[in-house]
């Protein structure tokens, strides 16, 4: 493969997701099969500005695949976000003799690439690494199935307390914006009821099933985004017991739990495929772009796309959902 791109670096930004690692590991060694030079930048766009830039070999990414985090770390940048901050970073990257860039995180880390590749023209590709599952041009991002199982394993193991106390628990999980990790964790883990973002009124329909018809099962199981309009997972839990005085209510907030552990094999998979793919693409021309998978197969998507195009929540879960909390 002819590529005028000899040197490429890797690095992770925002969030840590479950399956970076396996990213930057197919990263690496796809670098290494088209023999291509590979340098990781230790914690994001702040690393970049302050020059922990390495070089990387198959070793280096040797026994990662199966751990939770990023071994290159991440941090959040101010001063990246200051057209001085990124003069620094691109200078440190020439001074290394680096061509291109693989960026894996979430928007924050997206729209950084973006005004960087605008403004130096340095080809950067994106890879989707954030467990909400948010972005645009792709299915699933790396992180989203873990933090999902992650999830639904919590709530298996509040049913049984709650089941044993007959108490009604309010669960919420990750997702400012989104309801993703909320609408399948409820699907998965048999909730009683969901609350997101995207859904409006669905704590008013709660109250009015349960008001016209109360069922035989005591304890309850709900389920709440973390950014739902509707109120927290506190003032949900505090709404339902003023119409349910006699409810034994509680509230549990699952929180940065989500984020750890090993990546469930679809990620790893999910990463691996990504990660090589952005190499390739990188080889191949692409810059400014993220990719991803739909049905399946690898796409590329323009950044602004990513960022900014409306991810839609799968309409025909939220109906199922419906209906198996509704009968």
């Amino acid at each position: 493969m002819e590529s005028k791109i000899k040197k490429i670096a890797v690095f992770t930004s925002g969030g840590d997701a479950p399956g970076m690692n396996a990213c930057v590991r197919a990263t690496v060694r796809t670098c290494i099969y088209f023999g291509i030079d590979v340098y990781g930048i230790t914690g994001g766009y702040d690393g970049m500005i302050n020059n922990r830039i390495s070089p990387m070999s198959a070793s280096s990414v040797g026994n990662i695949i199966q751990y939770g985090g990023t071994i290159l770390k991440s941090a959040r940048s101010k001063e990246f976000r200051t057209s001085e901050g990124r003069k620094i970073a691109y200078d440190n990257l020439v001074s290394h003799g680096i061509d291109a860039l693989v960026a894996i995180g979430g928007d924050g880390t997206y729209t950084g690439a973006l005004k960087f590749s605008e403004e130096y023209g340095i080809p950067v590709i994106g890879c989707p690494g954030t467990i909400d599952n948010d972005l645009s041009g792709t299915d699933y991002t790396i992180g989203f199935d873990t933090a999902t199982n992650t999830a639904v394993d919590a709530i298996d193991k509040i049913r049984d307390t709650a089941d044993a106390h007959n108490r009604v628990f309010f669960v919420e999980v990750m997702g400012r914006h989104s309801g993703h990790i909320a609408l399948n964790a409820a699907l998965a883990g048999g909730a009683e009821g969901v609350f997101i973002p995207e859904k409006e009124n669905e704590f008013e329909d709660l109250i009015s099933f349960h008001k016209n018809k109360r069922r035989e099962k005591q304890f309850s199981i709900f389920v709440v985004a973390e950014g739902d309009e509707e109120g927290r997972a506190y003032e949900l839990a505090n709404a339902y017991q003023q119409h349910f005085p006699e409810a034994d209510t509680r509230v549990t907030v699952l929180g940065h739990i989500q984020r750890g552990g090993k990546p469930s094999a679809n990620d790893r998979i999910l990463a691996s495929r990504l990660g090589a793919h952005a190499v390739k693409g990188l080889l191949e021309g692409k810059k400014g772009v993220a990719v991803g998978v739909i049905n399946h197969e690898i796409v590329f998507t323009n950044f602004e796309e990513a960022i900014y195009g409306k991810k839609e929540i799968n309409e025909n879960l939220w109906i199922m959902n419906g209906i198996l909390t509704r009968s």
